[in-house]
């Protein structure tokens, strides 16, 4: 999504989870067997956020990070905090692009995540947000870290304040996300076990 955002070229490629031949074939270029991976020339990053401080190191015009020191560290910790944190969300809302909206019972340990998040939300947008629809105004590196589970809150219905409700609709109205739910939809394969009731 920070790739597509910036207007920066890429190809991707697909290896679909589940098959016979998934962990062979990761394996041919990820050196964990995890996603995602980007491969440029002879330099090959397999964690997302290293993904994107290379991108930021590489391409520094396109402003990846924000542009002020203090937004720009606040916007990498809540990347981390992203990237590392939210195990109960992660685990009881699989990132589905394909199902409808509609609620499920969480635990509190996921309800107490959502709660997190949108702290996190608010505090950016109050601090650093104004004069945008994004976190830091412009889109930037953490809202492709949170783009996830902006999809996450949306596709399980999950309650949330109407500052978070905009905010989520900024993310999804992108160009980025709406193609990446295009080609989502378009998928013939499932994951069985991320088809959730």
């Amino acid at each position: 999504m920070a790739l597509a955002m910036a207007g920066i070229p890429f190809l991707e490629k697909l290896i679909h989870f589940g098959e016979p031949h998934f962990g062979k074939e990761i394996r041919k270029i990820s050196p964990t067997g995890k996603v995602p991976i980007l491969v440029n020339g002879k330099v090959t990053i397999w964690d997302s956020l290293a993904i994107l401080e290379y991108l930021a190191e590489t391409l520094p015009e396109k402003n990846l990070w924000p542009k002020n020191k203090a937004a720009r560290a606040m916007a990498r910790s809540i990347s981390s905090e992203m990237h590392s944190g939210f195990s109960a969300l992660r685990n009881a809302c699989p990132m589905n692009l394909r199902r409808p909206p509609k609620p499920i019972v969480m635990n509190d340990a996921a309800h107490c995540d959502v709660a997190r998040i949108e702290a996190v939300w608010k505090e950016a947008r109050k601090t650093y947000g104004t004069g945008g629809k994004f976190l830091f105004a412009k889109f930037c590196n953490a809202d492709a870290m949170f783009a996830p589970v902006v999809t996450r809150l949306d596709t399980y219905a999950i309650p949330v304040s109407k500052e978070s409700r905009a905010y989520m609709d900024a993310v999804i109205a992108t160009k980025a996300l709406q193609s990446w739910k295009t080609a989502a939809l378009q998928e013939s394969w499932v994951v069985p076990e991320d088809e959730v009731d």
